[in-house]
């Protein structure tokens, strides 16, 4: 069965506390990953098509689930499919929530910027590490501020 270039399907969703600074994010693994990092952790989200599909219905019955417990939510990829993704973005914004993008690219197209509160960038490098490590080549913005907030993470606040 072909994807749709409009759906999204994700192979794990869960409330994490780490990824999103002062944020309680309820985070999706977008599957279908086209960067393919050395050394990825969710190399089995990789696959096209694979995992349940992220419906509005879903994402906004997950949202009522957890009405006044989370802060944000997080997408772990999903910009290579961006109109799925706008749709998926505005939902929460809607909802009065922040958003959140993973992504291994370097950028994204300002009609996600727009829609995002904040926004990580660049692929996974094993010998540059991760956000906590300072010779990373990732890093982590506030897009309200423009504000770089590696320092975050270096410092686990």
């Amino acid at each position: 069965m072909p994807v749709s270039p409009t759906s999204l399907h994700y192979s794990a969703e869960q409330v994490v506390w780490q990824e999103v600074p002062g944020e309680v994010a309820l985070a999706y693994t977008i599957t279908g990953c086209p960067v393919g990092c050395k050394g990825c952790h969710s190399v089995d989200s990789w696959p096209v098509g694979s995992g349940s599909p992220l419906t509005q219905e879903h994402l906004e019955q997950q949202l009522q689930k957890y009405r006044g417990l989370i802060t944000c939510v997080l997408f772990l990829g999903g910009e290579w499919q961006p109109t799925a993704l706008l749709k998926l973005l505005k939902q929460v914004r809607n909802e009065g929530l922040e958003t959140c993008l993973y992504t291994g690219y370097e950028s994204v197209s300002i009609s996600l910027r727009e829609q995002l509160t904040y926004l990580k960038t660049g692929p996974w490098i094993a010998a540059r590490g991760g956000l906590e490590s300072p010779t990373t080549n990732q890093r982590f913005y506030d897009l309200r501020t423009r504000q770089l907030l590696n320092c975050k993470f270096q410092t686990g606040e």
